[in-house]
């Protein structure tokens, strides 16, 4: 029988997702995975099964590791940041 990942876990892996999803420079992309691991984690923190969070867990930790490669990739081929972005002193894309 498989062992749930304690909360401590889950949390990390999810301020480390988030963390991840909001370093992408393009806004789309940077949306979208925010709202998507929120989703995520909303749905394992709503899981009762502890064989079904184990896999659930150990599918985002697989989804991590690609979406630090993609904000990588994204971070190195960035455009002019869009209207609805904040346009402060923020950097713009691929002066990271």
């Amino acid at each position: 029988m498989a062992t749930p990942p304690v909360r401590k876990a889950i949390l990390g892996l999810y301020d480390s997702t988030l963390q991840t999803a909001k370093s992408f420079s393009s806004y789309n992309f940077r949306t979208y995975f925010v709202r998507r691991t929120e989703d995520t984690f909303r749905g394992m923190q709503a899981e009762q099964d502890p064989i079904k969070l184990s896999q659930a867990y150990n599918e985002a930790v697989k989804e991590l590791s690609v979406l630090k490669r993609c904000a990588v990739v994204n971070q190195l081929y960035g455009g002019a940041r869009l209207a609805v972005e904040e346009q402060g002193d923020a950097p713009t894309r691929g002066d990271t």
